[in-house]
């Protein structure tokens, strides 16, 4: 399990969600939502379908604007700034449902990752081909050993469509340590994917945490998962924050077991 960071009460939070407001017609998906997260911890982000989990994701990444409030990543304000331009910040995310270049091979998926390559800009390949083939020999190289670490080494040539749901899933994570980012908002690693595939992820997860320095917040629905990677655990309901703490003192709450996990830990504590 990912230590709560013994220095989150001196260090300033690596995100700030403060008072943010989203609106689809006359439905507010969030309502005045504020939270923050510590640097270098994995924090679970909890709570029925319909709590404003997934837009809250997509208001921090720059895929829709707020009504109003703001968003500071690592200190400064990204609130309507452009996906791109979050990304480069050192800020990802992936997506429920992975969106992976289906025409395109694992390798070359995690080779297209790196920004600002010299091949392209065509002046470039045109002027400079030795700059441009030493960088993609590198990049190539960088990549092969993203694909041993996460053990996908003997699928590199294969159409990354082709792929299973977990195995997508892990081609993700090798996307994201092809950006060398700061801080990943994952939305459910677990959905779709078989336990021993998971188990791969979830270390994957707490390896880049431990090992990397890399901070997360991810959304799940898969309780066990939660409780055994997160420290701390926010919980949303209807487009606010309810509670937050350590998994213990959430799965404890008699407001998270009766509305988010259905009793389950209950009835095993009973």
């Amino acid at each position: 399990m990912a230590e709560h960071a013994a220095s989150e009460g001196t260090s300033p939070p690596m995100l700030e969600v403060d008072d943010l407001v989203k609106s689809f017609g006359g439905l507010r998906a969030i309502d005045h939502a504020s939270l923050s997260v510590a640097p270098n911890t994995i924090t679970g982000l909890i709570g029925p379908n319909g709590a404003g989990k997934t837009t809250l994701f997509n208001i921090i990444t720059g895929y829709i604007p707020p009504d109003s409030g703001r968003v500071r990543f690592r200190g400064d304000d990204i609130t309507n700034l452009p996906a791109h331009k979050i990304f480069l910040k050192g800020l990802c995310r992936t997506f429920q449902i992975p969106r992976e270049h289906p025409s395109m091979t694992v390798l070359e998926n995690l080779m297209l990752v790196p920004p600002h390559q010299s091949g392209e800009f065509v002046l470039a390949a045109i002027f400079r081909p030795g700059k441009v083939r030493t960088e993609e020999a590198r990049i190539r190289q960088q990549a092969l050993e993203v694909l041993e670490f996460l053990n996908l080494t003997h699928i590199k040539d294969e159409y990354a469509g082709k792929l299973s749901g977990g195995q997508k899933k892990l081609l993700e994570l090798g996307r994201i340590l092809m950006a060398e980012p700061a801080m990943v908002l994952l939305d459910e690693p677990g959905a779709g994917v078989n336990r021993t595939l998971m188990q791969r992820i979830t270390d994957n997860i707490s390896y880049m945490q431990r090992e990397r320095g890399i901070t997360f917040l991810l959304i799940e629905h898969d309780m066990d998962l939660v409780m055994n990677l997160c420290d701390p655990v926010i919980v949303m309901s209807e487009g606010a924050k309810l509670m937050e703490g350590p998994p213990e003192v959430v799965r404890n709450d008699p407001r998270v077991l009766e509305a988010y996990l259905g009793g389950q830990y209950a009835a095993a504590e009973g």
